[in-house]
């Protein structure tokens, strides 16, 4: 019974001692702060002036001029061969590669066909002749029930492109 008593007792008087909240002396002291006057401000280091400058480009080239003369896809337009329009909107399944692309079936509506292309994501898009898709500035040219034909403008080196055929199968 004693035992029992002490059990309940003990924890008693150990919590009896958490309930002191003489915090006086804190708030004494923090009064204490806020009643002194606030110290001087450091002032801000003096500015000192930058010396100017004057470009003199004498025989050397002028930083603020470009040398290039033309663009690398002018150059291929003024050679008379295929080049991407750098201007033209991006559509978009111009963001995904060639063979992620899947053909799963075509359309037929007044006359035009339309080609059902699935993304990797699942997404299933409809495309029609004129339409440009694979990330190699493929332009569709023709719609088949078995197949999507493209002309993809490739680089072949820098400032020189060639057309190159490519086909979409339908996936089974």
């Amino acid at each position: 019974m004693i035992t029992l008593r002490l059990q309940w007792l003990l924890p008693v008087l150990l919590l009896a001692g958490c309930g002191a909240n003489d915090t006086s002396d804190l708030q004494a002291y923090v009064r204490q702060v806020n009643a002194r006057p606030p110290g001087p401000i450091e002032p801000l280091p003096p500015i000192e002036p930058v010396e100017t400058f004057v470009y003199e480009p004498g025989e050397r080239r002028d930083p603020f001029q470009s040398d290039v003369q033309t663009e690398p896809q002018e150059l291929a337009a003024l050679d008379g061969g295929p080049a991407p329009d750098p201007n033209r909107p991006r559509e978009e399944l111009e963001g995904h590669p060639l063979d992620s692309l899947r053909m799963v079936g075509t359309l037929e509506q007044d006359g035009s066909r339309w080609g059902l292309v699935r993304t990797k994501e699942g997404v299933v898009h409809r495309v029609t002749v004129g339409n440009y898709m694979g990330q190699n500035h493929g332009q569709i040219v023709s719609i088949d029930l078995d197949a999507i034909q493209l002309n993809e403008i490739v680089s072949d080196a820098p400032g020189q492109w060639r057309e190159r055929a490519a086909t979409v199968a339908l996936s089974k």
